[in-house]
């Protein structure tokens, strides 16, 4: 499933007679020329990678893998201002073009997701067993992980002989079904590069470098304010977090629902993948304001958020990859700690949101 931008999910803002968020006090206000500077910056870094992505050609993977990622960070970026400051743009030009961006990121995420998930299950496979070879390509995410120390819980007692015994194969059915899938998603990302879809799409942003279509409340307008409406879904959706019981190490009770049978999407898990689409919303919108990336401790928690939906999903592939037909109990074995772990996982990185975000200032 494609990532999905939290626009259908969050009110419009509300203009500050409604109730709504005041602009901050003390600074001069932010108008609409910011705006227009930012969307023309992300627009011209979009087209920068985009003509980077061609120029790569058949040479180097690390060099077209690098230009798809910048494509993916412009048009999310792109679509999240559009999201935000939408009452400051024309309605009918940025609501034809959010859809398209959110096509884009989602379709170029694929490829990525699929061999991170593949690289995440395949180290906890290695380190809960010691029996797993780490690919080579596994070997920097590695070293992150060992640098990062992100506070991964293992299953308590596991049997390690029936687990190492099980490892190798349950590694090796991973591998076979993420890199189809992989292979697959690569496909899918080309044919839409190629496509007639794509080539709309950065049209509309090779316009969008030369001239932004405000509308006409852009004029006096303050960007704070939409900006504050930005923030203040945020505030409230982690508000309806249960931060209390994410305060501790070991949630045990969302532990067990992580690991019921039943093969729907975790509903404990939907609250924190939407905080995180509303981080970023709230990231970007600090960006366009300060001209700045965001503050460490901001993107310390963005990350904790990310670290939380890779390791639902790796999760679930784990899970989903047990459910295979007539595998061998030893591997069906391997595959249910393994499932277990990202369970943990998840956990931890609750666990890490709670304490970044009470420390980040208001």
């Amino acid at each position: 499933m494609a990532p999905q931008h939290p626009e259908g999910a969050a009110p419009a803002p509300r203009s500050p007679g409604a109730g709504g968020p005041a602009a901050p006090k003390g600074d001069r206000p932010v108008d609409g020329d910011v705006l227009a500077a930012y969307l023309r910056e992300r627009s011209t870094e979009f087209l920068r990678a985009l003509r980077a992505h061609r120029e790569s050609g058949g040479g180097a993977p690390e060099e077209s893998a690098e230009a798809v990622r910048a494509l993916r960070r412009s048009a999310r970026r792109i679509s999240g201002t559009l999201h935000t400051f939408r009452p400051l743009l024309d309605t009918e030009w940025a609501e034809g073009l959010r859809p398209e961006l959110a096509w884009l990121s989602g379709t170029l995420a694929h490829e990525h997701a699929h061999a991170s998930r593949l690289e995440r299950l395949l180290l906890a496979l290695h380190r809960l067993s010691g029996a797993v070879p780490v690919p080579a390509a596994a070997g920097v995410g590695a070293r992150e992980e060992r640098a990062r120390g992100n506070g991964a819980y293992a299953p308590a007692g596991p049997d390690r002989t029936n687990l190492t015994v099980g490892a190798a194969k349950a590694g090796a059915l991973l591998d076979r079904r993420l890199t189809l899938a992989r292979t697959r998603a690569h496909s899918t990302a080309l044919e839409a590069l190629g496509s007639g879809r794509f080539h709309a799409v950065a049209d509309r942003i090779a316009l969008l470098a030369g001239e932004v279509p405000l509308s006409p409340a852009a004029a006096g307008a303050d960007l704070r304010l939409p900006a504050a409406a930005a923030e203040e879904r945020l505030t409230d959706a982690v508000a309806a977090l249960p931060l209390l019981t994410a305060g501790h190490p070991y949630n045990a009770a969302a532990l067990v629902h992580g690991l019921a049978p039943d093969t729907s999407p975790q509903p404990q898990d939907a609250p924190w993948h939407q905080v995180r689409l509303l981080l970023r919303l709230h990231r970007y919108a600090r960006e366009v304001l300060t001209g700045a990336p965001a503050e460490t401790r901001l993107e310390a928690a963005d990350q904790a958020l990310t670290r939380h939906r890779d390791a639902a999903e790796a999760a679930a592939a784990a899970a989903e990859a047990a459910r295979t037909p007539r595998i061998a109990p030893a591997t069906a074995y391997a595959l249910g700690v393994l499932h277990a772990d990202q369970r943990h996982e998840v956990e931890a990185a609750r666990f890490a949101f709670h304490h970044l975000w009470h420390r980040l200032p208001r």
